[in-house]
């Protein structure tokens, strides 16, 4: 049998307690560092969908002007290889600032700059002369032709966007 002893004329001791929970807030800095980094990554991924869409977006409208030049200008051959021609120059303006300006081999090589291939590149090369003097030309491949150097373009326009 156990008797309890108590301090002669000393204090009654208690049990040892626990300090109360820590808040929740404010958080450790290590959780505001994470914090910090998800926005960090949230805010640059939305940064690189918005221009990713904008680009497509781009695209997608630029080739819708080569339908909308089919149709306006349906019954004139010379009128669609003229604006044809035209969206080509302002699509290469976007490599080759100078490409407004260019004429004969240079023409030639600035749309090589494109990754196309040679029956395409020669078919592009028609459109000037097509412009100017009223010869048939299939139109259909024209237009497929601008269309294949437009989406090479466009594409090889968005790796050089994202590599810099």
């Amino acid at each position: 049998m156990m008797h309890r002893l108590s301090a002669p004329g000393g204090p009654e001791l208690r049990d040892i307690h626990v300090p109360p929970a820590p808040p929740w807030w404010p958080p450790a800095p290590g959780w505001w560092l994470l914090a910090a980094l998800v926005l960090g990554f949230l805010g640059a991924g939305a940064w690189l969908l918005l221009g990713a869409r904008k680009r497509r977006h781009r695209r997608a409208r630029i080739l819708a002007e080569v339908d909308a030049l089919a149709t306006r200008h349906a019954a004139d051959a010379q009128a669609l290889a003229a604006g044809l021609h035209q969206l080509l120059r302002r699509v290469a303006r976007t490599h080759d600032p100078a490409a407004a300006r260019l004429r004969g081999e240079a023409w030639r090589e600035a749309l090589a700059r494109v990754p196309v291939d040679a029956p395409t590149l020669e078919r592009l090369l028609t459109l000037e002369s097509a412009m100017y003097r009223p010869q048939p030309y299939d139109t259909r491949a024209m237009m497929e032709a601008v269309r294949c150097w437009l989406r090479a373009a466009l594409a090889a326009q968005g790796r050089r966007v994202r590599r810099a």
